[in-house]
């Protein structure tokens, strides 16, 4: 079935279309905000709520972007969601550490592993997430989309509503910040 097919079918209620577009695209969404939040227990939460925001809202979907654009919007738009509310937490908790009210703070994993990594590149997997995960995140979603998803750069501008010369910039940015934050890695793995 075409897009628009599809888009007229989800805009009726129709549940088997509905199904057709979770089976299509919840690997896709899944990796894109795994990428993102780096915790599998939150991005299965947060794929959860894209499918059922899109579900929700669907009947306001325009269609004048493809709803794959639209999907991947609105998982950036949740994971990015999630790690202000990650971080909102850990400054409070820091604060109420300060102040003596609470027994610990919030700390991130350091040591995230995406479960598609073979077990031999493990090591290698977790120092490009460590360092894809300090990227500021507009690049780090521009260079998910791009280099993990494999997405053009006209689909980056679609998702992130920002211009072509905005996604070629934070790219460059990205690859370069990766590279050098990668560089000793490599020169001390490969010597």
């Amino acid at each position: 079935m075409s897009e628009q097919e599809l888009l007229i079918r989800l805009q009726k209620g129709d549940e088997t279309a509905f199904k057709t577009l979770v089976e299509t695209h919840k690997k896709r969404v899944f990796n894109t905000v795994l990428i993102i939040v780096q915790n599998l227990e939150e991005a299965e939460d947060i794929s959860q709520e894209v499918f059922m925001e899109v579900y929700q809202s669907v009947s306001k979907f325009r269609g004048d972007s493809k709803i794959s654009t639209w999907l991947y919007r609105i998982a950036t738009m949740k994971a990015l969601e999630e790690i202000r509310k990650k971080k909102a937490k850990k400054r409070f908790a820091f604060f109420t550490n300060l102040f003596g009210e609470a027994n610990e703070v919030l700390h991130e994993s350091v040591d995230f592993v995406h479960p598609g990594v073979v077990m031999e590149q493990q090591e290698n997997a977790c120092y490009l997430f460590k360092a894809i995960n300090l990227l500021p995140n507009n690049q780090k979603i521009a260079f998910t989309l791009s280099t993990i998803e494999g997405l053009s750069y006209h689909e980056i501008t679609e998702i992130m509503q920002i211009t072509l010369s905005s996604v070629e910039s934070l790219l460059f940015r990205a690859k370069n910040n990766l590279r050098n934050s990668l560089s000793d890695f490599y020169k001390n793995q490969y010597q």
